[in-house]
């Protein structure tokens, strides 16, 4: 069996980024490094915990810290969810994170962002695959609908892999559905990857996707395109013809 490696982690450095940007010391790192890892662990695996967060949609948590302060990104596709009214829900996010550090008094800047394209981020197309599994519907019926969606979406492929006990079958086996091209040994394409689990009642169900949205050449920037001068005057648009049946042979 071939070796298989992170596609992130596969790109960190040419055309992706650490999810964590921050350094320390060695005798600080190890203590930092289990901060994040109680924060991801916190957002992720137990968001049934709190009331407000009870379907969040998290795509992607940024971390990065500046002296004693911590500063959270949360990519979200239900900004509103994770807000609350009145942004209650970032001040009970930012309590029960205290709590779950052990500090009460640790200073910790809440910073949510609306993911643009629900159906194009793998992490959340994972996370919708895993909840349809877990109400027991048919793997085939949810991969297929997902990739349509990605597809609409404009994405340049996408694969979806599911493993284990599929439609609650004696003998787990893995299946996968791939459209479009998915180049991971190319370290120019942007890949986004994700995993999720899904809970069943046959037992746990592994989630991979894989979503390829284009190439990026490192040292070139995106030109946006010019706008167009407010003076200028509008072009017509060009009168549609008007069509008519043709009832002359009719009785």
């Amino acid at each position: 069996m071939g070796q298989k490696i992170h596609p992130v982690g596969f790109r960190l450095g040419i055309t992706q980024e650490h999810k964590s940007r921050w350094f320390a010391d060695a005798s600080r790192y190890p203590k930092l490094l289990q901060e994040d890892h109680t924060i991801r662990n916190f957002l992720e695996k137990n968001p049934m915990k709190l009331k407000s967060l009870e379907s969040p949609g998290i795509s992607m948590i940024r971390i990065e810290r500046k002296a004693d302060q911590i500063d959270l990104e949360i990519h979200t596709s239900r900004p509103g969810v994770v807000v609350g009214r009145g942004g209650q829900g970032i001040e009970e996010l930012r309590t029960n994170l205290q709590k779950a550090l052990g500090d009460p008094n640790r200073q910790i800047r809440i910073n949510v962002v609306e993911v643009a394209r629900v159906d194009a981020d793998a992490a959340l197309i994972a996370e919708n695959v895993a909840q349809q599994l877990e109400r027991r519907v048919s793997f085939r019926r949810v991969v297929r609908q997902a990739i349509q969606r990605a597809q609409r979406a404009g994405i340049e492929g996408i694969k979806i892999q599911v493993s284990g006990r599929l439609n609650g079958a004696e003998i787990a086996r893995t299946e996968y559905t791939r459209e479009g091209k998915v180049p991971l040994h190319t370290l120019r394409a942007d890949i986004d990857f994700a995993y999720k689990t899904a809970q069943t009642i046959y037992g746990i169900l592994g989630i991979k996707v894989w979503v390829f949205k284009g190439e990026i050449i490192p040292g070139q920037e995106e030109v946006a395109p010019a706008a167009a001068p407010a003076n200028q005057p509008r072009r017509r648009q060009p009168r549609r013809r008007q069509q008519f049946e043709d009832r002359s042979n009719d009785e």
